[in-house]
């Protein structure tokens, strides 16, 4: 499938989605960057119950906080299930079928990555999301009955007409969560691309964003973290990467979980089958040109396992999502990784 991905240059702490950012980084380029000599700007804060952290080159200095906060919150205010009066909440309770741009371009995107994955990923799992406990409704674990009802809705065909959304089962909700943020930062990236800043590092909960070079002419350097023994740990970097005009997301099972009579159950939902993902994989990283696209792939290989991931990136060769690294337990309880080449050739090796 060929995915044609719009708006180019458009580009909590989320437990289980961590990417770590590092500043120092020794990475020698051919050629002086035009912020050569400018100290970069950091600005952080608080967006989509998690943090975000945005560093630029800008040689007027300007503080660009302001603007980038009222742009996230814009956000929250279409595409969040954790803000009450969202758009996407009264979509979701049927009180409109009005889209906004925000919401359209996440629902056609997100059905052309549901199509081109196979429906590993899906954003039409919000009523199981919900059920299992990993939104905003209490936790239950559904019957069987519960379940078949939940797994009709979450297949039900979707729809846009002239920014109208469809819905074919009225019981249907969407979750953009495995793509809103990924999109946020590029909405962050497109704004520093409209202020003429051509260097810059978005971060909005681990969805990395990055653009041009640092000062010092070498790439951004961004640090993956090695999967913890649990949600509490504090985060350590397995590896890091070289990122230049790139974006990398990672989806992971190993922070955001809950435990029920010695079970532990993932926030990784199986459209197919509407439960938890019960396999062995703890993380995917993927790197894009898009933030949203990352975003949507990585939640598809943890949807996969590493096998059908694997399997499924030498059959698409050409398409999204093929440049990942996986983490996973073996059987005698050891961390291993598999990297495709792509990938591979931007591990920075110290």
């Amino acid at each position: 499938m060929n995915i044609q991905c719009k708006n180019r240059s458009v580009r909590h702490l989320r437990a289980g989605r961590f990417l770590i950012t590092l500043l120092a980084v020794t990475l020698a380029t051919a050629c002086t960057p035009a912020n050569h000599g400018q100290e970069p700007v950091h600005i952080s804060g608080e967006a989509q119950g998690t943090y975000y952290s945005v560093i630029y080159y800008d040689s007027l200095q300007r503080n660009l906080q302001p603007q980038i906060d009222s742009l996230l919150d814009a956000f929250d205010q279409s595409a969040s299930l954790w803000v009450d009066s969202s758009l996407l909440r009264r979509i979701n309770a049927g009180e409109t079928d009005t889209l906004d741009d925000i919401l359209k371009f996440l629902l056609e995107n997100s059905m052309r990555i549901m199509d081109y994955t196979d429906g590993a990923f899906d954003i039409r799992v919000g009523g199981l999301v919900q059920t299992w406990g990993f939104s905003f409704k209490e936790r239950t674990e559904p019957d069987s009955a519960t379940l078949a009802h939940l797994l009709c809705a979450a297949h039900g065909t979707l729809g846009n007409n002239n920014y109208h959304f469809y819905r074919e089962n009225n019981d249907t909700e969407l979750d953009f969560n495995a793509i809103a943020q990924g999109y946020a930062s590029d909405l962050v990236a497109n704004f520093l691309d409209g202020q003429d800043i051509t260097s810059y590092l978005v971060d909005i909960g681990g969805e990395v964003v990055s653009r041009g070079v640092k000062s010092d002419g070498s790439p951004w350097r961004v640090g993956i973290e090695r999967p913890s023994e649990n949600r509490y740990s504090e985060p350590v970097v397995q590896t890091a990467i070289a990122l230049q005009d790139q974006s990398v997301v990672t989806s992971g099972s190993y922070r955001k979980y809950y435990e029920r009579d010695g079970v532990k159950y993932s926030h990784t939902i199986d459209p197919s089958t509407g439960r938890p993902v019960t396999h062995s994989l703890l993380s995917a990283s993927v790197v894009e040109s898009m933030g949203w696209l990352a975003d949507a792939m990585a939640t598809a290989y943890m949807v996969m396992g590493l096998e059908k991931g694997k399997a499924f990136i030498a059959t698409h060769p050409n398409g999204p999502g093929t440049e990942a690294v996986y983490f996973i337990y073996d059987s005698c309880g050891t961390l291993k990784s598999y990297a495709t080449p792509g990938f591979e050739k931007m591990i920075i090796k110290e």
